[in-house]
């Protein structure tokens, strides 16, 4: 248009905002993951022998091959993927290998490292099969009731097996033992998430309001209240109360975001409330560990020496600030539990507290960014889908540290990542996989997304 002799032309339009892929950075970041967990490697043989371990140049290579592989794999099908999320998968693994390593010193006899490398090996495997064949996490939602059929199905598995430990939670077959619990936590987290988003606004908007909550219709709320009972109810069957606490944590917690309503929390307290006292009372199994945590030291008043929770405040008391360093503590006096949750208390005595702040910043982290991609997603199930799989991760670090420091009782479940469990590892990698899908089309850019 010309006014007055001037030509007067149309703004370009502005261009879409693309965020950089930074895989660049996840690679540094990876090789820097490997150097640490090769270093630790090291500094534990350096401090039990006086040389450098001569297996360290093949676990530095293993790691590192797994750790490209795995980057690879993101960098071909993810490639706007969260940088931040496979390097801290890969040094949370690589330092549990190193504690688990330095723990088979003091059982000759049992070592489990060797065992613990395969599994992360198929855990990784799996990392980059999911990244690879899941191109859209949307898919996933299809099969919301395949998942929930699937995760009874392993949830109850177990109950046709002998107790372990006073627990129901393993199947043992001619010397291979999985636990079944740790793979249904992923597929019930998709049902939720798939539930919650198809339903989210019955949920919301409809009911009726008692006191200052307003209830959903039971039609909309009794299907995943059925299933949620159920599966609490198999592992109170099978006394593995903190994957119950977990699942109850998760419900509440996806039930909130679905929602938006403040009022699940104090309900989801309360239950959790009674229903911690209920068991506490009435299972002899829990009720133990509950006295332990009342009174940590009475076994040492009784003359008995001390139980395996005053061990782990004494080996914290030991490591102080800065730690013993690593290969120098006594964290073999935990016993058998020092591979499980208990293994918490070797990276708090050898690391002191200013480790352990690290590993749960490293934590933190991981849940963190899962929570960001959550909330730049555009659609209701990737938004619930990665809040659930980074509150898995989030409540069971809370459950197992608490548990060891005596902040609440003992419930016997494996850290992610860190202890000794092949279940265990190759699940975390499994969540690990799907927050990269999730946070690629979070930061995938509009445009790009419309076209694939």
């Amino acid at each position: 248009m010309t006014n007055a002799g001037t030509t007067v032309t149309a703004d370009p339009p502005t261009p879409a905002v693309r965020l950089p892929r930074r895989r660049g950075i996840e690679l540094t970041l990876i090789v820097v993951a490997v150097l640490l967990s090769v270093y630790g490697y090291c500094a534990v043989g350096l401090a039990r022998h006086g040389t450098v371990p001569p297996g360290a140049a093949g676990y530095g290579a293993g790691l590192g091959v797994l750790a490209l592989l795995a980057h690879c794999a993101v960098r071909l099908r993810a490639p706007y993927a969260d940088p931040l999320l496979l390097p801290i998968g890969v040094l949370l693994n690589g330092l549990g290998l190193v504690l688990i390593y330095r723990l088979d010193l003091e059982t000759p006899g049992d070592r489990a490292a060797p065992t613990q490398l395969v599994w992360s090996t198929l855990g990784v495997a799996l990392f980059i099969v999911v990244v690879l064949a899941l191109r859209d996490h949307r898919v996933l939602q299809r099969y919301a009731y395949v998942c929930v059929a699937a995760a009874l199905a392993l949830l109850t598995l177990p109950v046709f097996f002998p107790a372990v430990n006073g627990a129901r939670i393993w199947i043992r077959i001619a010397g291979f033992s999985i636990q079944p619990g740790e793979f249904a936590k992923v597929l019930l987290a998709i049902f939720f998430a798939a539930y919650l988003a198809a339903n989210r606004n019955a949920l919301a908007y409809t009911g009726r309001r008692v006191w200052r909550l307003t209830l959903p219709t039971g039609r909309v709320l009794g299907p995943i209240v059925a299933i949620w009972l159920l599966s609490v109810g198999v592992l109170i069957l099978e006394r593995d109360l903190g994957t119950s606490l977990l699942f109850f944590g998760l419900f509440v917690t996806l039930l909130y975001v679905a929602t938006g309503r403040t009022g699940w929390i104090a309900v989801g307290l309360l239950l959790a409330a009674l229903g911690a006292v209920a068991v506490g009372r009435l299972e002899p199994h829990v009720h133990s560990r509950v006295l332990d945590w009342l009174h940590p030291f009475a076994s040492i008043d009784a003359g008995q020496g001390p139980n395996q929770l005053a061990q782990s405040l004494f080996a914290f008391a030991a490591g102080g600030l800065l730690g013993t360093g690593l290969g120098l503590g006594h964290s073999v006096l935990i016993g058998f539990a020092a591979k499980s949750d208990f293994i918490l208390a070797t990276a708090g005595e050898e690391l002191g507290l200013s480790g352990l702040l690290a590993i749960f910043i490293l934590y933190g982290l991981l849940v963190e960014r899962g929570y960001r991609a959550g909330l730049a997603l555009r659609d209701p199930f990737g938004r619930l889908l990665a809040v659930g799989l980074a509150s898995i991760v989030a409540l069971q670090v809370f459950v197992i540290a608490g548990g060891v420091t005596g902040l609440i009782p003992l419930t016997g479940m494996a850290m992610a990542f860190l202890a000794q469990g092949g279940s265990s590892v190759v699940t975390n990698w499994a969540i690990v996989a799907l927050l990269i899908r999730v946070s690629d089309s979070a930061r995938r850019p509009y445009d790009i997304e419309v076209a694939a």
